[in-house]
């Protein structure tokens, strides 16, 4: 029994002492991420009915003890998510989202109208959005709420795993890809185009010309005064805006500007990630095991 306590047994996923009867295709798989990444079909765990313990093989009933050796196959055993694992990572059920979460139960609370969990730091925070969670990612198109990585909610509530808002960061995407509203606090990238806009006058015969504009923050429509680095909308001040009938983005900065914006926006990325935003509007889900 030593080595049962001190070797670790399962697969790459999770720590556990005994594998699943797939009940698709009768096969034995140590988890479904195990049978997913193996198989052309998804497997619907909670349909398992039987499985097989590592230690002795004996085929049985699901349960987290072994009839024939008395083995716990995983401290942390969920009956209705068939999921066993010998590993503490604060797991937890929610039946609001149906699965089961890591990150400690007292932590996080499930949001009714989004539907899902959610840290505690967003009650009363976040911008609900009915069933937000039960969308794929618009950057990977993969299904957010079951999906093992970790998700952010940028503060218009279009949940995006936090690994692809990276990706939109790293190449210079700031805006929301389901709404176009601004991912983060831009005021301080936004002063670095007013000062742009400050040192780069209009020729004479764009002094005048005016064109209407809609902003993509505050939503609202606009007429401004025509400049070639960006229009920006007067009533909140962002230059996430477009010409009105026009979908194209209205900034036209410089390469060293951009790397300006991109540092100050990749220092808000890096507070909100570690927990320190302003606002405390932003913030991650639990994941899913």
């Amino acid at each position: 029994m030593s080595d049962v306590k001190t070797v670790r047994i399962g697969c790459e996923h999770y720590a556990r002492k005994c594998v699943f009867v797939a009940p698709c295709c009768k096969k034995f798989y140590k988890c479904r991420v195990c049978h997913d990444e193996n198989e052309t079909h998804v497997i619907d765990r909670k349909a398992v009915e039987h499985i097989k313990c590592s230690m002795c093989d004996l085929v049985q009933n699901v349960q987290n003890i072994c009839e024939g050796c008395n083995v716990v196959f995983g401290k942390y055993f969920c009956e209705k998510c068939r999921l066993y694992d010998d590993e503490d990572k604060g797991q937890f059920h929610c039946d609001g989202c149906g699965l089961c979460r890591i990150g400690g139960r007292s932590n996080f609370f499930h949001c009714e109208k989004c539907g899902i969990c959610l840290s505690n730091s967003l009650k009363g925070k976040h911008k609900c959005i009915e069933e937000s969670s039960r969308r794929n990612c618009a950057v990977c198109l993969e299904d957010l709420h079951s999906s093992r990585s970790d998700a952010h909610i940028p503060p218009c509530g279009h949940l995006i795993h936090r690994a692809c808002m990276e990706q939109c960061i790293q190449t210079g995407n700031y805006y929301c890809p389901t709404c176009a509203e601004s991912l983060f606090d831009m005021k301080q990238a936004w002063k670095i185009l007013d000062q742009e806009v400050a040192n780069t006058p209009m020729p004479d015969e764009y002094k005048d010309y005016h064109v209407t504009i809609l902003c993509r923050d505050c939503h609202q429509e606009n007429k401004v005064l025509f400049h070639v680095i960006g229009l920006k909308c007067p009533k909140c001040g962002s230059y996430n805006t477009c010409r009105s009938g026009e979908r194209y983005e209205t900034t036209n900065v410089t390469p060293q500007i951009q790397r300006q914006m991109s540092d100050v926006v990749q220092e808000q990325w890096s507070e909100e990630a570690h927990g320190q935003g302003s606002d405390g509007a932003q913030g991650t889900r639990s994941d899913v095991v």
